[in-house]
Order: C-alpha cells, then sequence, then structure tokens
C-alpha cells in the first residue's frame, strides 16, 4: 500500500507559494495576526446574523403588537 506524503503547510501570496516553516520570525507573527483578524471577522459575523435575527424577531412582534 503506498503512503501518503504529507504536504507541508503553505499559504500563497501574491500568487506565490510560500511554506509556512520557511517563514521568518516576523513573517510568522503577521501570519498570526492574520489569522487572530480572521476569527475575529467570522465572530463577529456570527454575532451579526445574531443580532439580525432577533432584530427580525422584534420587528414581527411589533407588527403583532401593532396589528392588535
Amino acid at each position: 500500500m503506498a503512503k501518503l506524503k504529507k504536504e507541508e503547510p503553505a499559504v500563497t501570496v501574491n500568487g506565490k507559494k510560500f511554506l509556512v516553516a520557511d517563514f521568518t520570525e516576523e513573517a510568522k507573527t503577521q501570519f498570526v495576526n492574520i489569522q487572530a483578524a480572521e476569527a475575529e471577522i467570522n465572530r463577529l459575523q456570527v454575532q451579526m446574523a445574531l443580532a439580525q435575527t432577533a432584530r427580525n424577531a422584534y420587528q414581527q412582534a411589533l407588527v403583532i403588537a401593532l396589528s392588535a
């Protein structure tokens, strides 16, 4: 049975592929910062979806209250 070769983690920036293992310390720091920013954006998008859902429910409740 053939062994699958595990690919090293890499990122593509401006069309050029870079191996994460070859990053300088500064590049690693910036890469981690990007990952943290993306995680925060994702968290905020979830929060936005929750707030929009709540707003829609409040609007629906207002319509019901006004038509009573």
